[in-house]
C-alpha cells in the first residue's frame, strides 16, 4: 500500500513537472514572436498585452461552459474567493503581461527574461519565511544554476548587456515580484475552482481592466499574414494554453519548484533560434543550457524521505 501511495505521488509530480516545462517552452517561443511584432510589425505594446488577455479569457471560460463546469459562475457567490480573484487578476495576471512586454519594449527580449526569472529568488525566499526553514540544498542548487544558466544563455556572461535604461530595469523587477505573486497567490483559488476558471477570469479582468487605459480598438502597426499568425501564436500557443498549463502545474509540484523550472523559457527561445535562425551559440551559451537542463534534473528527482 505504501509503494502504491509513493507510486502514485510519484506520477502527480511528473505531471505537474511536464506541465511546468510545456508552458515554458511555449512561453520562451512566444517571446520570439512578441519580439518580432514589436521590431518588425510596430505592434504597440499595450495593445498587444490586452488582446491576448481578453481572447485568451474568453477562450478559456469558452471551454470550461462547453465542458460544464460549474464553477465559471460559482466562483463570484463567494465574497471572499471572488475579491481574491480580482486581487489575482490586476496584480498578478495584468501585472506580469504588462510589466514583463513593457520591460522587453525599453530593453529586449533576453533581458527582460534574465530579470523576469529573478522572481525564482523572491518565491523561495518567500517560501522560506513563510514555513520558517532555510530552502533545503536541492532548492538552493537548482535556483543557483537556474540564475547561473538563465544568465549565461541570455548575455552570454557579458554583465554589460544588463546595463539598460532606468525604465527597463524597473519593469524588469516589477516583472520579477509579480511572478512571483501570482506563482504563489491563486493557490486555494485554483484548488477550489480550477485552473480553467480561475486563470479565464483573471485574464478576461485583467483585459478588461487595461482597457480603460488603452482601448482595444487603437491599433498600431502594418499587419501582413505573418503579422496575424504572430498574434494569433502569441494569444493561443503564447498565452491561452502555457498559462493553464503553468497554474495545473502548481496544483501538483510546489511554486518554488514550478518557478524554478519555468527558467526553460529561455532554452526553448534558444532551441528556435537554432532551428529558425540557424543562429550559432558560444561556450558561454552553452553553458548556461547545461544549467538550465541540470536544473530540471535536479527538481526531477524526488527528496529522499528517512
Amino acid at each position: 500500500m505504501y509503494s502504491g501511495e509513493i507510486a502514485a505521488k510519484s506520477k502527480v509530480r511528473v505531471k505537474g513537472i511536464a506541465f511546468v516545462l510545456f508552458a515554458a517552452t511555449l512561453w520562451g517561443v512566444s517571446g520570439t514572436f512578441a519580439q518580432y511584432l514589436f521590431q518588425k510589425v510596430g505592434v504597440n505594446t499595450d495593445w498587444l498585452v490586452e488582446i491576448r488577455l481578453l481572447c485568451s479569457g474568453l477562450g478559456l471560460l469558452a471551454i470550461a461552459c462547453i465542458k460544464g463546469d460549474k464553477n465559471v459562475f460559482k466562483i463570484w457567490r463567494n465574497k471572499h474567493y471572488a475579491f481574491s480573484l480580482i486581487i489575482f487578476s490586476i496584480l498578478g495576471m495584468l501585472g506580469v503581461q504588462y510589466s514583463y512586454f513593457t520591460s522587453i519594449k525599453y530593453s529586449n527580449s533576453a533581458t527582460a527574461t534574465v530579470l523576469q526569472n529573478l522572481g525564482i529568488v523572491v518565491i523561495v525566499l518567500y517560501s522560506a519565511i513563510i514555513s520558517k526553514k532555510v530552502p533545503d540544498l536541492r532548492e538552493t542548487l537548482a535556483v543557483i544554476l537556474a540564475l547561473i544558466g538563465t544568465f549565461l544563455l541570455a548575455t552570454n556572461g557579458n554583465f554589460h548587456r544588463l546595463s539598460i535604461s532606468k525604465s527597463a530595469l524597473f519593469w524588469g523587477v516589477s516583472a520579477a515580484v509579480t511572478v512571483a505573486f501570482y506563482t504563489v497567490y491563486p493557490r486555494k483559488l485554483l484548488l477550489k475552482y480550477g485552473s480553467t476558471v480561475v486563470v479565464g477570469w483573471a485574464m478576461l479582468i485583467g483585459g478588461i481592466v487595461f482597457s480603460f487605459f488603452h482601448s482595444p480598438l487603437n491599433f498600431q502597426g502594418n499587419f501582413s499574414i505573418n503579422g496575424i499568425l504572430a498574434v494569433l501564436f502569441v494569444i493561443l500557443l503564447g498565452t491561452l494554453i502555457p498559462f493553464y498549463c503553468y497554474f495545473e502545474s502548481i496544483i501538483y509540484i510546489k511554486a518554488s519548484e514550478a518557478g524554478v523550472l519555468s527558467c526553460a523559457e529561455p532554452l526553448s527561445a534558444t532551441i528556435l533560434a537554432v532551428l529558425w535562425l540557424d543562429t550559432k551559440f558560444t561556450c558561454v551559451e552553452l553553458m548556461g543550457i547545461l544549467c538550465i537542463v541540470s536544473t530540471i534534473i535536479i527538481l526531477s528527482i524526488e527528496k529522499k524521505r528517512g
